[in-house]
């Protein structure tokens, strides 16, 4: 018996407490998911295996994940605990955990001296969405101040460089992908009218 077998015997049962936790009768989870009462009766009790087919609308039925219905074991602790790292005149904290692909960081430049800009150029691709403060970015010619709730993206292969546009403390987000690969933003939906 393997564990896949292990972890389908124990469907039945689980969906057997739901329902009648929930004071459901097979005959009203029947019509609700589609599903024949025969069909229902046969999982609970283990005479019949568990299909996607089966436990998708069996979920949205009793209104659990279907990580609960089948017994998945927790994912641990979703929380991402941030190293921060001193680097470039500020504190940037990481919060992701992607190596290989896009990263996200939180930027803290605290107030006091305005140090001249000196752009670099990497490769990669990143987008900046400014939380308070007025921040500065030198990007090729450009020389912009974005202030909170603006957003930037650009190709870091462009010399560029930020910083606190007046001397006072800037916290800003950025997206950075190493591959370079840009964001894709969706357009607002039209108002009804």
């Amino acid at each position: 018996m393997t564990a896949t077998d292990d972890v389908l015997r124990e469907v039945g049962p689980r969906l057997r407490a739901l329902r009648r936790k929930s004071g459901i009768t097979l005959a009203s989870l029947a019509e609700t998911t589609g599903i024949s009462v025969s069909t229902l009766s046969r999982l609970e009790s283990g005479q019949r295996k568990a299909t996607l087919e089966l436990l998708l609308p069996l979920a949205r039925a009793h209104r659990v994940p279907l990580d609960e219905l089948v017994g998945a074991p927790q994912t641990g602790d979703p929380r991402v605990y941030a190293r921060p790292i001193t680097a470039f005149g500020q504190v940037i904290l990481p919060l992701s955990r992607n190596p290989g692909g896009a990263q996200a960081f939180k930027h803290i430049i605290a107030a006091g001296e305005r140090p001249e800009p000196d752009p670099k150029t990497h490769e990669g691709y990143e987008w900046l969405y400014v939380l308070s403060g007025k921040l500065r970015l030198v990007l090729g010619p450009h020389d912009l101040v974005l202030p909170p709730g603006e957003a930037a993206e650009f190709d870091t292969r462009v010399p560029h460089w930020f910083g606190s546009s007046n001397g006072e403390a800037v916290e800003f987000l950025s997206i950075f992908d190493r591959q370079g690969a840009r964001m894709h933003v969706r357009a607002r939906p039209k108002k009804s009218q």
